[in-house]
């Protein structure tokens, strides 16, 4: 395991934890002292396996259930982590979901604000929950799972999911903007293709031998290197870091 500075009394919040980079990287921030907030929606089984293991592990942790595209559950999963441990000091904005591949014309006004609302909105307003406390002790760092979609317009029927990824890059840098006078750091991390559920359910394995011939390492990554370079953005070894997304691809896409 990487090593980093301690992040013992520190509270973190990493929403779509129950699986995947999220659930490595509440695992992670646990390992490192972090008191830890799994926020999950639907998937409750999961959600209880990550806590379990960090219990395991010696670690101290909560689950925590809200619809994060919804604002009202955003405040209230924000309350109860506040409650249960402090002031939130890592927010990690991880909830979100290509939901269903479909193309522009068969897409819906309803799917599209379902994606939007799950990858985008939810993260606005999960880091408008949290600012306040962050700028009165002018400390803090957000961290947003963006996507390589982003850049590259996604895979087949992924449009509104790499429109939501690229607004979310851009929002990155101008919250970065906004709260680092305050000594409030928000960064990114763009994944490429990545060993998660999210292409068990979205990905054929004709799709993921196809994806593979374009990473030169050869490979697709696992949730535990994007959950590395998550816990060094929340940590003071990043403390010179700000607005920044760092791409995590294997060399899928070179920026």
């Amino acid at each position: 395991m990487a090593i980093y500075p301690d992040l013992k009394g520190k509270v973190a919040l990493v929403t779509g934890a129950s699986s995947g980079i999220g659930a490595a990287t509440a695992r992670l921030l646990a390992a490192q002292g972090a008191q830890v907030a799994i926020g999950f929606h639907q998937n409750k089984k999961g959600a209880l396996e990550v806590l379990e293991s960090i219990s395991a592990a010696g670690g101290t942790a909560v689950a925590v259930v809200g619809d994060f595209r919804k604002t009202r559950e955003i405040r209230s999963v924000v309350e109860q982590v506040v409650n249960e441990f402090g002031p939130i000091d890592i927010l990690v904005n991880n909830a979100g979901s290509l939901v269903k591949r479909l193309p522009i014309r068969e897409l819906t006004e309803e799917l599209w604000d379902d994606v939007i609302a799950l990858n985008l909105k939810s993260a606005v307003f999960a880091s408008q929950a949290v600012a306040p406390s962050m700028i009165e002790r002018r400390t803090g760092a957000i961290v947003n799972v963006v996507s390589i979609a982003g850049h590259n317009g996604g895979g087949p029927g992924a449009g509104t999911y790499a429109t939501a990824k690229a607004g979310l890059t851009s929002f990155t840098k101008s919250l970065a903007k906004e709260l680092a006078p305050h000594g409030v750091r928000v960064n990114a991390i763009s994944p490429g293709v990545i060993d998660t559920p999210f292409h068990e359910v979205f990905s054929t394995p004709e799709m993921i031998v196809g994806f593979v011939k374009t990473i030169p390492l050869g490979r697709v990554g696992r949730s535990e290197e994007c959950a590395n370079v998550i816990a060094f953005l929340a940590s003071e070894a990043a403390s010179y870091i700000v607005g920044e997304t760092i791409e995590i691809n294997g060399g899928q896409l070179m920026r």
